[in-house]
């Protein structure tokens, strides 16, 4: 027996989005520790299976389809895992169906975040439980952000799939009162991959800042974005120390040609006076160890700050909306910061940064205080997860 697992991995085209792929193996990680084995969804099913060593299928075809057709492919896979209906041959959930044979439940892993934005994400999420409850299986949903964009219909989704969870596992509070207004069972605790390899070490910081960012600028002028930034980095450097760019969402060889955040990377170092240079993306625990050993983090990205917060590493995020705004916040007030500048603010950025590196102490101190209790935490509901599916 198995966990059918679905996160939002697999390395398509050689771009690796690390978050996505932390929070997958960090179910994994914590599900095999208590003799859970899973099988994982992907959109590329090889290379994930490689990776991580676990049987693993493709996704339930949802990509592409607008809203009617999604519907409708919705309710033939949910009459088809009950046994009402039949799927052509070749149909890419085939492979779903025949897993759930052997299912012991369904894991909704971190990633793809559920709001409208996403709408793949809402049906193929909603589908798959749906399915799994049409065979009498249980499913879990864990580290997961709702909302805040939700239109009716995805809304009506997500809460009945919230709802009809034996649990749901949310990373910050705004996510669990929300789901606690539809009914669920929630869970609200750090992101899943806050201790992936491990957690926080004794390793010395590196002296210098680290830098992950996110092209969403939710419409802002690009350029006058990338300046902005360029110009609070150069700030950092002098204060700092070294500057290094490490993109979350880029190739994972070093020798590709930059794409996704590395491409922006490219663009914002052009704008700098000061020198810096460039780790390639690689994989989730190199990126966890880079992050949690800088000296200061500056992120739009959400997984550097997951990384960096429980080590006691200072950071100023960078919110380009409500969406990211709330998990930045949620982040890092786990960990007792609270150092999240809106994009338009990037004039005041510096002085925010020159607070923030006087609180270094401070800072760290009330990560340490905080480590044990969230570790804890987090081991309880890896706990309660695999009981669910004992």
């Amino acid at each position: 027996m198995t966990i059918l697992t679905i996160g939002d991995i697999g390395v398509v085209s050689g771009v690796i989005h690390i978050g996505d792929e932390a929070m997958f193996e960090a179910a994994r990680d914590e599900l095999a520790a208590r003799g859970v084995a899973i099988t994982g969804v992907s959109s590329a099913p090889a290379e994930s299976a490689s990776r991580y060593a676990v049987p693993t299928i493709g996704r339930l075809g949802f990509a592409g389809l607008a809203r009617p057709q999604a519907e409708e492919r919705a309710t033939l896979l949910v009459e088809a895992a009950g046994g009402r209906a039949g799927l052509e041959p070749g149909d890419p959930a085939s492979e779903v169906l025949a897993a759930l044979d052997d299912a012991g439940g369904v894991l909704v892993a971190g990633g793809g975040n559920l709001a409208s934005r996403w709408p793949v994400h809402v049906f193929e999420r909603s589908t798959l439980a749906a399915m799994a409850h049409a065979r009498g299986l249980p499913v879990v949903v864990s580290g997961q952000t709702f909302g805040p964009d939700l239109i009716s219909d995805d809304e009506d989704r997500v809460a009945s799939l919230a709802r009809t969870a034996a649990w749901t596992g949310v990373r910050e509070h705004v996510s669990a009162d929300l789901a606690r207004g539809w009914g669920a069972r929630v869970h609200a605790g750090v992101d899943d991959a806050s201790f992936l390899g491990g957690g926080p070490t004794d390793a010395a910081a590196s002296g210098g800042v680290l830098v992950s960012l996110s092209g969403w600028f939710a419409g802002r002028p690009a350029d006058l974005v990338e300046t902005g930034i360029a110009r609070l980095l150069d700030a950092a450097a002098e204060t700092v120390g070294d500057v290094v760019f490490h993109a979350h969402f880029g190739p994972v060889a070093g020798d590709a040609e930059p794409s996704g955040d590395a491409a922006l990377h490219e663009r914002v170092r052009s704008r700098m006076r000061a020198p810096s240079t460039v780790v390639p993306s690689g994989d989730s625990r190199s990126a966890a160890e880079l992050a949690r050993t800088a000296s200061l983090l500056v992120t739009s990205r959400y997984h550097p700050a997951v990384f960096a917060a429980p080590a006691g590493v200072p950071i100023l995020a960078l919110a380009a909306d409500d969406y990211t705004r709330i998990k930045l916040s949620g982040a890092l007030g786990h960990w007792g910061q609270d150092a999240v500048a809106d994009l338009d603010e990037l004039a005041d950025a510096p002085a925010t940064l020159a607070a923030l590196t006087a609180r270094r102490a401070e800072i760290a101190d009330r990560a340490a205080s905080a480590l044990l209790g969230h570790r804890a935490h987090a081991a309880d509901w890896w706990d309660r997860v695999a009981e669910t599916f004992a």
